[in-house]
């Protein structure tokens, strides 16, 4: 199994990590759906190619093609609209008075449940820290019927998802030099 193989590759000093990543492969507050897309769309957001190889090949199996697609589309759309909309928090002024003007038609049409995408949507900007996404996905999922429970289980998906991600490239930024001098 590859979710096995990504715990293996998780160091000893990182062990709760690797406890909290497959405990939450299993996470029974969330659908089958919507815990298979949280850890794509949040391996997705995590920037790490092994991470992403390895959750893709766990989880995406559980998807169908529309909702793998969907889970893809909300890591890729909340990578524009994060950095766009943390401007615009930040900056304050007039720009949150002026339309945004980057397509963002998929999220109207996520070609799934619109709960689930707007759950990955709102993994990915956990992630990437965007608190005015984050208060605007969480909304739109609690008003369409998700419980705090669920909304926490998938930001808890995100956090552990990026904690092995980062571990993982601290690990191989830790060991490239020294395999680069043994040359």
């Amino acid at each position: 199994m590859s979710l096995d193989a990504l715990k293996d590759r998780i160091p000893d000093y990182a062990k709760d990590i690797r406890l909290n990543l497959g405990s939450l492969a299993t996470e029974p507050s969330l659908t089958t759906q919507q815990r298979a897309g949280c850890f794509i769309a949040a391996a997705l957001a995590s920037r790490n190619a092994e991470v992403t190889r390895m959750v893709l090949a766990e989880f995406g199996p559980q998807l169908s093609p529309e909702a793998l697609n969907a889970a893809k589309a909300a890591a890729s759309i909340m990578g524009m609209n994060n950095i766009y909309y943390r401007f615009v928090h930040m900056a304050g002024g007039d720009y949150a008075t002026m339309p945004a003007r980057l397509r963002m038609n998929v999220i109207g049409r996520p070609g799934i449940d619109k709960a689930d995408f707007e759950l990955w949507s709102l993994v990915v900007s956990a992630i990437n820290g965007c608190e005015m996404c984050v208060k605007s996905h969480e909304e739109v999922v609690r008003s369409a019927g998700l419980t705090q429970e669920q909304v926490q289980s998938s930001v808890r998906i995100a956090a552990t998802v990026h904690a092995v991600a980062a571990t993982l490239d601290g690990e191989a930024a830790f060991f490239q030099p020294m395999a680069d001098a043994a040359e």
